[in-house]
């Protein structure tokens, strides 16, 4: 909505706004410039404290690499010394540097044991002399270690041979102490003359005494700040949050896409960034190198600002100086208002017209009559056409009003914006008023189709269980509805599934109803083809005797034929054809597609239900046949019970008698191979063997064969192929005791006549026959 002011009202605004822009654009610069410079001043106050602290670190951990590589440059002539003495050299030593530098935790070597012992030939192996504080006392060690070879650390600190800091640990290298800090190791090698690895020293420093010192880093007038020691490896070696130390920095901790803090921290430089968590957390952290001996990977110490509070003394001048400002806007304004009533009295009376004629109101008494000279003068004059001119626009909206479309109106010049809307609109009314008849018309349409939607609807409804009413009335009042003059429904005929073909069920034409015997093929004139296309087909030029030849529905010759395939979404139920004297419209034809559609699924319904019911006929038929089967079935089933019953006492009395056979007999089964396949418990139990034992063995396993037997052996075993039965006595040998069987071998035939294997039943016979049968 358009703000409405006076004429005093928007000099003063302008005044005040030009006025208030320039005031505050001088006093935005003055105290942004004093902003910024507050906030650099600040920045670097940061910075060199953490080069302040950041040297204090460097010379604190300096010192003790400095005790590391005299100590290493110093065992250099190793060779020279007395190897009886080498030891307590050594204690000397330690025991003095750690009792003087109360900053080292822990003084320690290694040496290589091939070195030390020149019968030791090994490339590991080494002695190692650790001098360390214990609850303030100083204990130390004398150990031989990796005899079986070095571990993964002391591997790259022997393959590096360099100066060398270690990452942050929790006190692993030292053996036999209860205490565990957080530390860190300066290691500096012991080499030959030409640079070979000999043995390293080192130091282990607790991050006590530098967590100390983070502690106590204070910066005057700023709240909120803290420093903190990382790593070269970028873990915390010291901050205030006791519960990162030993864990790794963000690598990212701005929101600048792919910053890297690790790889800025290689770079050995001094730096600082703004880490950003969220537009409320703002931290300035300045960060410092500190470069430990000749390592080459230094640490770094960071001092973190709140940027609130390196800005709080800037806001705090900003606020000032913009109460200030307001104050010097407000007198302002005071003067301008009493500069700009005196100007803009003469306007009052002008404006007055203006709100009248805002209002509405147009009258030619509302003319003015001013001869100021000047512009205000100009604007009456103005004023005074534009009544006029709204005075003729006012009557001919009027006529408008009345209905007067026709009337005409001439402009009052090219920018008569005003005069050319109102010919706008009346030649948009005029649009609207035949737009209006022609949603008349289509609304008629659309009732029409709704009304006989409903009315086929209804017929469906009507005729759902007789597929030839159905049609009948359907095509009776389709021809009726769209006033045409012929009408005819074509189904499928589906009962033969190999052999189908359209059939005129209903055809109605004249007022009368029409029958005719008439098939029609797939693809056969018009009919097929719309059967097969599935498309409707609209045509106005229609040969003179079309009707008589293709489309079974009389002798008469229509302008106008239409054909649409009553479908369903994947089945063609049939074609409905049309033929009249008036040709059909576009919304006529989409009313018989739609009709033909809803009949669809109706007759497929109806013809499932015809088949349904057809079925279920034939359902109570074999329902009837299959009560009378039942009953047959039923008395042969208790017959067959009574027999199965009878097999099952037979089969209980062969069991009992296989049974009684095996405990009265030795029964032995061979394959065509003479081997035994099975052996049962009785024959098993006699010879006090397994069936394990026996299974596979040959047909003479254990006998003694007599001469005779041994000449017929072959024999004896060919006719036994053939299918012959034999009888035979055998002698068997077994733990000293001998066994004496008559035998009988009896083929077992399979369903095709052929031996498959050989039974054996045997008996025991006494040792007078066993005497006779070795006479013979």
């Amino acid at each position: 909505m358009k703000l409405q002011l006076k004429l005093k009202q928007k000099i003063q605004i302008l005044i005040i706004s030009i006025a208030t822009i320039i005031y505050l654009f001088a006093i935005g610069y003055i105290s942004i410039n004093a902003r910024q410079t507050t906030t650099e001043d600040t920045e670097r106050i940061v910075d060199i404290n953490a080069q302040k602290f950041a040297k204090q670190i460097q010379v604190n951990m300096n010192e003790s690499m400095a005790v590391v590589r005299t100590l290493a440059r110093g065992f250099e002539n190793y060779d020279s010394w007395e190897k009886d003495k080498w030891q307590d050299l050594i204690n000397q030593m330690y025991d003095k540097i750690i009792r003087e530098h109360h900053n080292i935790y822990s003084l320690w070597d290694s040496w290589e044991l091939n070195v030390i012992d020149t019968s030791w030939n090994k490339p590991y192996g080494r002695i190692t002399n650790t001098y360390f504080r214990e609850q303030g006392i100083i204990k130390n060690t004398n150990k031989i270690r990796s005899q079986e070879g070095d571990n993964e650390i002391y591997s790259n600190i022997k393959e590096a041979n360099r100066e060398m800091i270690l990452p942050l640990y929790f006190d692993v290298f030292t053996e036999g102490k209860s205490e565990k800090r957080l530390m860190s190791s300066l290691l500096c090698p012991i080499q030959k003359d030409n640079g070979d690895y000999v043995g390293i020293v080192g130091v282990d420093v607790t991050m006590d005494r530098f967590q100390e010192l983070i502690n106590n880093i204070d910066l005057q007038n700023l709240q909120g700040d803290y420093a903190f020691l990382i790593s070269h490896k970028g873990k915390y070696a010291g901050h205030p949050d006791t519960s990162k130390l030993n864990k790794a920095i963000e690598k990212n901790p701005t929101q600048r896409k792919g910053f890297d803090l690790y790889k800025k921290l290689k770079e050995d430089e001094p730096f600082s960034i703004i880490h950003k968590n969220n537009e409320l957390d703002k931290q300035y952290v300045s960060y410092c190198p500190i470069d430990i001996g000749r390592t080459g990977t230094p640490w770094y110490l960071g001092i973190s600002i709140p940027v609130s509070s390196i800005m709080h003394e800037a806001d705090k001048n900003f606020v000032i100086s913009l109460i200030i400002g307001v104050i010097g806007l407000i007198l302002l304004f005071i003067v301008i208002y009493i500069i700009t009533k005196n100007i803009t009295n003469p306007v009052e009376k002008l404006t007055s017209v203006l709100n009248r004629l805002s209002e509405g109101e147009i009258d030619e008494k509302m003319k003015l009559n001013v001869n100021t000279g000047d512009e205000i003068e100009e604007m009456a004059n103005a004023l005074n056409t534009s009544i006029e001119e709204l005075n003729k626009k006012n009557e001919f909206a009027n006529k408008l009003g009345n209905g007067e479309l026709d009337i005409e109106y001439e402009l009052s010049g090219n920018k008569d914006e005003l005069g050319k809307s109102l010919l706008e609109m009346r030649d948009s009314l005029k649009k609207n008023r035949e737009e209006e008849e022609k949603r008349k018309v289509e609304e008629q349409k659309r009732q029409w189709t709704n009304e006989g939607l409903n009315k086929f609807a209804d017929i469906q409804r009507q005729n759902n269980d007789n597929i030839q009413n159905l049609v009948d009335q359907v095509i009776k009042n389709l021809v009726f509805y769209l006033e045409a003059n012929q009408g005819g429904i074509f189904l499928v005929n589906d009962e033969d599934e190999n052999k189908k073909f359209l059939e005129l069920k209903s055809a109605f034409a004249f007022d009368r109803q029409k029958y005719f015997d008439r098939k029609i093929e797939f693809g056969d004139g018009l009919v097929g083809t719309c059967a097969i296309e599935r498309q409707t087909i609209y045509m106005t030029e229609i040969p003179q005797d079309y009707i008589e030849i293709t489309s079974g529905l009389g002798d008469a010759n229509p302008d106008c034929l239409l054909l649409v395939p009553v479908k369903t979404e994947d089945q063609l139920v049939g074609v409905v054809e049309i033929a009249s004297f008036n040709k059909l419209e576009d919304y006529q034809i989409s009313f018989v597609e739609k009709v033909c559609e809803s009949i669809a699924s109706t007759i497929s319904s109806v013809k499932v239900n015809m088949k349904t019911q057809k079925l279920l006929e034939q359902s109570q038929q074999q329902s009837e046949e299959l009560s009378s089967q039942e009953e047959e079935m039923r008395q042969n089933m208790e017959e067959l019970q009574a027999t199965q019953e009878e097999a099952a006492r037979q089969k209980a009395d062969m069991e009992s008698v296989v049974n009684a056979f095996h405990k009265a007999n030795y029964v032995v089964e061979y394959d065509l191979d003479e081997k035994i396949v099975d052996v049962n418990d009785k024959y098993l139990e006699l010879l006090g063997l397994t069936k394990e034992e026996v299974v596979g063995t040959h047909h003479t396993y254990k006998m003694k064969l007599t001469e005779k037997q041994k000449k017929d052996y072959k024999k004896f075993w060919d006719e036994l192929r053939e299918g012959k039965v034999k009888k035979d006595t055998n002698v068997i040998e077994l733990n000293g005791k001998t066994f004496i069987f008559a035998e009988t071998y009896t083929p077992i035939i399979d369903e095709n006549g052929a031996v498959k294997k050989i039974l054996k039943i045997a008996i025991e016979i006494s040792e007078f026959d066993f005497e006779k049968i070795s006479s013979t």
